[in-house]
């Protein structure tokens, strides 16, 4: 069977004290992570390439239309 692909969910940085690989302004898809989320933390694809932990107060959620969402996975 096959598993249903995770719906995104998406955020803007609007703090990186210390974080060089976080851009202010910039949108990020945060990646499920149940036990970081507990935790107060989100992980992101950060301007490194790869998934860090980040505090989630470093983030704000935020709403895509669906086109631009789409559009944000083809491109990843």
């Amino acid at each position: 069977m096959k598993r249903a692909k995770p719906t995104s969910r998406y955020v803007v940085c609007i703090q990186n004290e210390a974080c060089e690989d976080l851009a202010l302004n910039k949108i990020y898809e945060v990646l499920a992570d149940a036990s970081a989320a507990k935790d107060g933390y989100l992980r992101v694809t950060d301007e490194s390439g790869e998934d860090y932990l980040y505090p989630a107060d470093y983030f704000i959620p935020i709403r895509l239309p669906q086109q631009v969402e789409k559009a944000l996975v083809h491109a990843s």
